[in-house]
């Protein structure tokens, strides 16, 4: 069959040499390249003791966040679960008690709040869908390592955050130590 450029190239097959035949050409070439790789920089690190600059943007570890009463902000009203595309948030939305008014903000809240960091894209829409600021995602934190499938879904005791005014994410809320001091006397 003729090519269709009528191009053709006709190779002449050469006989080996005694080296070639031995591949001992082959082998010091190979070598060379692995000692050159042996001594180059590595490009990993070791992740838990050691870890990269966060960009700007960064959307880490999802925090639920409380009010300045310290009553969570969450209102159960499903709209981070819809507005999320990997269908990785999971509620179940419960009726305020009397004697709940310093825990909820209103009377609908979340029972129980899950998130499956496995699922999870860390896209931030259920933090922009959330009319209460109730959901955000860490800049500072990522989710750590874990040996078990069922350590990866986080629930509203790993993600409320703390009472405590000291112990607060850097996002969110911000108070002044005169504020935390109050915050402190009405919680105990």
């Amino acid at each position: 069959m003729q090519s269709l450029s009528n191009r053709a190239k006709i190779l002449e097959k050469k006989p080996m040499t005694l080296a070639e035949r031995a591949y001992l050409p082959a082998i010091f070439q190979g070598l060379s390249i692995t000692l050159r790789h042996f001594f180059m920089k590595k490009a990993t690190i070791r992740y838990p003791e050691q870890t990269r600059p966060f960009s700007p943007v960064f959307r880490g570890l999802h925090v639920l966040k409380r009010d300045e009463q310290g009553r969570e902000r969450c209102t159960a009203c499903g709209l981070c679960a819809v507005a999320c595309p990997a269908e990785a948030i999971t509620m179940v939305a419960g009726e305020r008690k009397k004697g709940e008014q310093n825990l909820y903000r209103e009377e609908k809240y979340a029972v129980s709040y899950e998130i499956n960091m496995l699922r999870c894209i860390f896209c931030g829409l259920c933090e922009e869908a959330c009319p209460k600021a109730a959901i955000y995602l860490q800049a500072d934190k990522m989710a750590p390592p874990r040996f078990e499938r069922d350590e990866f879904i986080y629930g509203k005791d790993r993600l409320v955050e703390p009472v405590s005014p000291d112990t607060r994410s850097k996002r969110g809320i911000q108070l002044t130590p005169e504020q935390a001091d109050k915050l402190r006397t009405q919680l105990a």
